[in-house]
Formats: C-alpha cells, sequence, structure tokens
C-alpha cells in the first residue's frame, strides 16, 4: 500500500518534444529512481525511500499518458543516454543520488560513466547492462507472464501481486497493455541482448556504488554482481536473502535500508 504524500511535474525534454512525468514525493536529499523495464510502479520501496528523501521518479519515454509516440524520436542507446542525462540537468537538483533497478540500473550506470561528475551517489540494483555467454541473461521479451513471473520473482506470494498470467489479460487489460507496452519501448533499445558494451564503460563510474542483487536472481544472476564490482572502482554488494530479480517488491525493507544506510542524509 502505497502512503507517501506526492505530487507530479511535467518537464520538456528533447527540443521540448517529449514531456514525461515525474512523481515526486517525500522530503530530504534529492533521490532520483529510474524504473525497469515493466514501466513505474511508485509502490512501498519508493514509499520507503520518501520517508528519508525527496523521491524524483521520471516515467521512461513513451509511457506517459498522451506521450506514446515519444519512443519514436530517440533513436539509439546513445539518444537515450542523452535524453537522460538531459532529464537531470532539466530537474535542477544537486547532490543527486541516482537509483536505478533492472533497465533502469543500466541507465543509471551509462549516466555516470557519461557524466561522471553529475552523480553523488550511484545505487545499482539488480542491473542489466552487462553479458556472461557461460551465464546468459533469459530472453525476457519473449517471454510469457508466467515465465517471466519465474524468472522475475522468487516470492510466488509476491509475485501474484503483479498478475502476470493469463487470467490478468481478462480481468485487468488496460494493466497488462501498458507494462507490455513499456516492455516494448525498453525492449527497443536492449533487443536482441541488453549489451550495448557498458563494461568497457564501467571504469568511468567515480560516484561511489552500492549493487543490490537478490540472491535467488534468475534474470540477473548475482554473478554480474562480482562482474560490476570488478568494474567500478568504489562499490559495494548487499546481497538480499531469499528475493529474486524483484527485490525491490519482494524485500522493499530490506532493500530501501540498504539504499538509505548507503546514501546517508
Amino acid at each position: 500500500m502505497s502512503t507517501a504524500t506526492r505530487h507530479e511535474r511535467t518537464l520538456s525534454l528533447w527540443g521540448k518534444q517529449i514531456k514525461p512525468r515525474v512523481f515526486v514525493g517525500g522530503e530530504g536529499r534529492p533521490v532520483i529512481f529510474l524504473h525497469g523495464a515493466g514501466g513505474l510502479l511508485w509502490d512501498d520501496f519508493l514509499d520507503a525511500l520518501a520517508r528519508n528523501y525527496t523521491v524524483h521518479a521520471p516515467e521512461f519515454p513513451g509511457t506517459s499518458p498522451g506521450e506514446y509516440d515519444a519512443i519514436k524520436l530517440l533513436d539509439d542507446w546513445h539518444d537515450l543516454v542523452v535524453y537522460y542525462s538531459e532529464l537531470i540537468d532539466e530537474l535542477g537538483l544537486k547532490d543527486v543520488a541516482l537509483v536505478g533497478h533492472s533497465f533502469g540500473g543500466m541507465i543509471a550506470a551509462e549516466i555516470a560513466a557519461a557524466n561522471p561528475r553529475s552523480i553523488a551517489k550511484l545505487v545499482l540494483v539488480s542491473p542489466l547492462g552487462l553479458w556472461r555467454d557461460d551465464t546468459p541473461i533469459p530472453p525476457r521479451l519473449s517471454m510469457n507472464g508466467e515465465e517471466m513471473s519465474e524468472v522475475f520473482f522468487h516470492d510466488r506470494e509476491v509475485a501474484k501481486r503483479f498478475m502476470l498470467s493469463p487470467a490478468a489479460a481478462v480481468t485487468h487489460p488496460d494493466l497488462l497493455l501498458a507494462a507490455t507496452w513499456a516492455l516494448a519501448c525498453a525492449g527497443k533499445f536492449t533487443w536482441p541482448i541488453p549489451d550495448r558494451g557498458l563494461r568497457d564503460r564501467l571504469h568511468r563510474i567515480s560516484a561511489p556504488t552500492l549493487l543490490v542483487w537478490g540472491d535467488k536472481d534468475k534474470l540477473v544472476p548475482p554473478i554480474y554482481a562480482e562482474d560490476f564490482r570488478a568494474g567500478i572502482a568504489d562499490s559495494r554488494l548487499s546481497l538480499v536473502p531469499d528475493a529474486g530479480h524483484a527485490v525491490i517488491h519482494e524485500k522493499h525493507r530490506d532493500t530501501a535500508r540498504a539504499v538509505s544506510e548507503f546514501i546517508g542524509t
């Protein structure tokens, strides 16, 4: 249940052609949260962060109401990274902590590598962005709902809340359609595999970095955490027990606590 008081603001980016919504809640040091490929969901994890920080959560381009064509304006991965850098500049925040989950973590890492001085602290929660031939990432964009539920979640009870089942198409077609479209928008930049050469740029990240991983992650197994830690000089790992890729939903208290202890005040 979401409890944080929040408001919306709309930015004007990319030559005033893209106007994403940004949800803002809480008080304190600014934190920017970049959501995963399934779309933005403000739930218990962001509520927990908003108790200590002012959280700014932008929607991915193309997923805000009335902005569905915006995704056509970004041609490639370079465009996307520049777009998000512009978004952060437009927010006009100082001493920013950047938090990204999954696909959002991949974007966050690229921003921190491209503009090392723009981010004070970086948190990557089960980020995509690297590839290992010995431990390939499952093809999530070609999976059905039940298959996605299996690789995203360790806790089956939590998984049920996200309606990744055939019945969802009948009972909540609007929500399922929105999530499918969000995945398609992200897929434009990660298909067929989520590797755009980030490994070669990790050394440019100078912000102190926290890596958060569920120890039962089936989508991006914890072995990837070691690759991120090896590539980012000032980095540390917090491994959350009994959690899958959706660690921010399955263990929102543990994840928020680790993030808050790292970011500080």
